[in-house]
């Protein structure tokens, strides 16, 4: 039979070297440095997120405002969940979350919007979706099997995500008729 692990003696030596490195061993197989830069990325795109929503669930007027504004308010609380488990992730990996509100839409994905008009908030609300869809997914095929933690992480948030692109096309619909 064929060993695939490696000895418990290398596995306990291994531990006890760059220690101060916490969970990232030599089997992270991930390029680090870029991880937390992408990682950072994702940070600031929930955060614009959670501010867009928000600023749509105040401003949010009209005759489907009511249901609408509700949903805003859900997806804010859920994006602020996700930049927690973000922020959370850079710190574990030894890096620092950017919280820095000065560059945060450069860093983002996403665009913040401003639209006074429902129909407009929805669209833009569902562009945004539609660009954190894709940029998780690049993320977590470029990931592989490098850092499958942090890969499994992204996969719930995109999950989440998805949820909320198909929320803003059924609310479109709505605004529609």
């Amino acid at each position: 039979m064929e060993e695939f692990l490696t000895d418990v003696k290398t596995l306990r030596e291994r531990a006890r070297q760059n220690i101060e490195k916490g969970p990232v061993t030599d089997a992270y197989g991930a390029d680090l440095d870029r991880v937390l830069f992408v990682l950072n990325q994702a940070l600031a795109t929930e955060l614009v997120c959670v501010l867009r929503y928000k600023r749509h669930f105040f401003t949010a007027e009209g005759l489907n405002a009511q249901a609408a504004a509700q949903e805003f308010l859900q997806h804010a609380g859920e994006e602020s969940d996700h930049a927690d488990m973000i922020a959370a992730r850079i710190q574990q990996l030894g890096g620092e979350p950017d919280f820095n509100p000065d560059t945060l839409s450069g860093r983002s994905h996403s665009q913040y919007d401003s639209s006074d008009e429902l129909k407009a908030m929805i669209r833009e609300d569902l562009v945004a979706e539609r660009v954190a869809i894709e940029a998780y997914t690049e993320i977590i095929n470029w990931l592989g099997d490098g850092d499958p933690t942090t890969r499994r992480m992204l996969e719930q948030i995109l999950a989440v995500e998805e949820e909320h692109a198909d929320d803003m096309l059924d609310l479109l619909s709505v605004v529609n008729y």
